[in-house]
């Protein structure tokens, strides 16, 4: 059975060029447009990991991300930051949250291949 991941941001064009890049290596991919649309979404369905933006309306990043790590049966879910974010304050308040990695956007399809396919053994 394909792993689940769900992708949050609200750039549509990034949660599809995400999605594409995923599907095409055999993930399943659940879109969310942003924190709270993803907390909405992952009340009622398994994710294998998440992937999301720092700066994002009605709930951030940092927001979603405290959120999930307080649910007991996403405690260990891995969560990669995928943001333009790329100051080491801002890394440490995604680690201190409880993101398990970062990318920086712009980013290779390849690279995040490669740090999913690590994570999700």
């Amino acid at each position: 059975m394909a792993k689940v991941i769900m992708t949050a941001d609200d750039s549509t064009s990034i949660r599809q060029m995400v999605s594409f890049t995923l599907n095409q290596a055999g993930y399943d991919v659940i879109e969310a447009e942003d924190g709270l649309d993803a907390a909405d979404k992952l009340a009622g369905i398994h994710v294998d990991m998440l992937l999301t933006d720092l700066n994002m309306p009605n709930k951030n990043g940092l927001e979603l991300i405290e959120w999930v790590r307080s649910m007991p049966r996403f405690k260990f879910m891995p969560i990669i930051m995928l943001t333009t974010e790329a100051e080491t304050e801002m890394k440490q308040k995604g680690k201190a949250a409880g993101a398990t990695g970062w990318i920086v956007k712009p980013f290779k399809p390849e690279q995040l291949l490669a740090l999913v396919k690590r994570i999700l053994r």
